[in-house]
């Protein structure tokens, strides 16, 4: 027996032991091995996972499975995600990654891929779980081989990155997450006064919470960026494949304004100018890129979305709100925070000026944080169908590629969306002034509230 309610947009995730646990682990494993012989003509699976306390019995059991159906395996271990993806270029396999990105600690799940882009999204994963839940699965003996990908993944990082004359002091936060395993190693390459800051590897979590999208998580990274008085702070989520910054003045960066700096950096560096972004992203950032002549292109909020569009059309760079970014001017087309952070030092070791004078140059925007609204899976839905209707009715221009996105002509908008990770409503809005913002808010809030 497996719970169907496990199967996300996205990913596999639930709370362990109660929702996913050592069987679920076989019965995922037994399933893949079965599907990726059977659908895609492929014996061979790549299997890593981050530094949970759960992952390693969940590990044990999900390459019991998949090996049960005659599917080799290819074992990475313990392996930040962006380790595993580059792994499974390296090999030219799909596989997957025992993680909960950066849900609370007892959360645990699975990314899988079954083709080139990226992550299995969507349909994808709605058909892997109806073939998981015939249990039809193939028998058979594979074998598993043991794989260390860490000096290749360093050797990637090595010969790309190449920072610039000025000595940078930076601050890097680890969150006790999976990137404890490898972001020291990774930035001691370079020429730079590095201070680490929560690098032991600790499924507790005992110092914050390690998604670096919430500003309030990041509250020591600030005060160490301003005792060392650093040029910049970078942190890391749990499995290592989103990044979060904080400027020389101790201010939280949201990352819309980060990819902003990125596009300004990379648009005379290549021949297509196409940036993506999700719908949560700052008005700031399609303005820099049409202010640039380049295109920029709205995308749904979801990595695996985000990263396949990216790969799929070969755009050189693009992202998303929550610290997904994705380079693929140099690199082959995989969200990594360490390798962002790298690219962000990149362009600081290269200016005269520091990050947050760099910051005030872009468009000026006021904006709320995500705000998050709990529910149930059930309901959210419906509630964003009965906002749109609501759009509708007052006449609204309602983009509806992702939820609700309301935008207006004085360049303010509403944005009222579904989690794909759990059971709330995510909300967000900006506008030019702040009188406008809080009554966009207000707005909207009772809306949602009233139909709660």
């Amino acid at each position: 027996m497996i719970n169907k309610s496990i199967f996300r947009e996205y990913d596999i995730r639930g709370i362990y032991p109660y929702e996913l646990n050592e069987n679920t682990a076989y019965i995922i494993g037994k399933s893949y091995g079965s599907y990726i012989q059977e659908k895609l003509g492929e014996n061979i699976a790549t299997v890593g996972m981050d530094n949970r306390y759960s992952s390693p019995d969940l590990h044990e059991n999900l390459i019991k499975g998949l090996t049960e159906t005659g599917c080799n395996v290819i074992d990475l271990g313990l392996v930040t995600t962006p380790m595993y993806f580059y792994a499974c270029i390296k090999t030219n396999t799909h596989g997957i990654m025992i993680t909960a990105s950066h849900n609370p600690k007892d959360d645990n799940g699975f990314k899988f891929c079954f083709d080139n882009l990226g992550n299995a999204r969507g349909k994808q994963v709605y058909d892997f779980r109806d073939y998981t839940l015939l249990e039809n699965f193939k028998t058979g003996k594979g074998k598993v081989i043991n794989y260390d990908i860490r000096p290749s993944y360093i050797e990637l990082y090595k010969e790309d990155i190449k920072l610039g004359r000025k000595k940078l002091k930076v601050v890097v936060d680890c969150g006790n997450g999976t990137t404890s395993i490898i972001a020291k190693d990774i930035y001691s390459l370079f020429p730079m006064d590095l201070v680490m800051l929560f690098d032991d590897s600790d499924s507790s979590f005992p110092n914050h919470h390690p998604d670096p999208a919430v500003e309030e998580n990041l509250t020591k990274l600030k005060e160490k960026v301003l005792e060392e008085k650093a040029d910049v702070g970078i942190a890391f989520d749990g499995d290592g494949d989103r990044v979060g910054v904080i400027d020389n003045e101790g201010k939280y960066v949201s990352v819309d304004k980060l990819m902003a700096i990125f596009v300004i950096d990379l648009v005379n560096k290549v021949s297509k100018k196409e940036f993506l972004y999700d719908v949560k992203c700052s008005k700031a950032l399609e303005d820099v890129i049409t202010s640039l002549h380049a295109k920029p292109i709205l995308c749904r909020t979801g990595a695996s979305y985000t990263r396949a569009k990216i790969n799929e059309d070969n755009i050189p760079f693009g992202g998303e709100y929550s610290g997904h970014l994705v380079f693929k001017d140099r690199m082959p087309g995989f969200d990594s925070g360490i390798y962002a952070g790298l690219r962000l030092l990149e362009i600081l070791s290269s200016v005269k000026e520091p990050l947050s004078d760099i910051l005030k140059m872009l468009p000026k925007y006021y904006n709320s944080p995500e705000i998050k609204i709990k529910t149930t899976d059930e309901k959210k839905f419906k509630i964003i169908e009965e906002v749109a209707e609501y759009a509708k009715e007052k006449g609204y221009e309602n983009i509806t590629i992702d939820g609700n996105k309301i935008v207006f002509p004085d360049s303010s908008w509403a944005l009222i969306r579904a989690s794909n990770t759990g059971p709330n409503l995510t909300l967000r809005f900006e506008a030019l002034t702040k009188e406008r913002l809080d009554a966009l808010q207000k707005e909207f809030i009772d809306l949602v509230n009233n139909l709660l």
